[in-house]
């Protein structure tokens, strides 16, 4: 019957190979190490990314990326939106920009629903999450999504 203590390891009765003790042992001369050059010298051990091939090569293509059409949503959350609604009654993209919150060349904007709003406040975005826009309408503000490349 074969248990944990009669397991024998594969391989452990196999003498070490004593590298460089002439001829007569199969591994004199250059000890298994071919002729000169780097990989000759004791020390020296290769980069991983510098094996030959590199890994972008090595490992293969796969799925499908059209990321020509992805659309890419920058996420202001409502907590943002409150701090702004302290100064402005109207927020849309120039304010956001203005503010600091987004960049000039973000494409596309989404509010989302993480934070509260006391005031109620008119928001102009490209995108809204169901959380937010029940949010802003609940405090008794209004939601105008912009229609897609508007």
């Amino acid at each position: 019957m074969v248990k944990l203590y009669n397991l024998v390891k594969v391989g452990s009765n196999c003498q070490t190979k004593r590298r460089g003790r002439g001829q007569g042992s199969g591994c004199g001369g250059t000890s298994g190490r071919g002729h000169k050059g780097g990989k000759a010298r004791s020390g020296y051990s290769p980069a991983p990314c510098c094996c030959g091939i590199p890994y972008y090569r090595r490992l293969p293509k796969r799925g499908f990326n059209n990321s020509m059409f992805t659309l890419r949503f920058f996420g202001v959350n409502l907590s943002v939106l409150a701090k702004l609604a302290e100064t402005h009654s109207e927020i849309n993209r120039e304010i956001l920009v203005k503010s600091g919150i987004i960049k000039s060349n973000e494409v596309s904007i989404k509010i989302l629903g993480s934070g509260e709003l006391a005031k109620p406040i008119k928001v102009t975005a490209d995108r809204f999450s169901k959380s937010a826009k029940r949010k802003i309408e609940a405090v008794g503000g209004s939601v105008i999504e912009r229609p897609e490349g508007a």
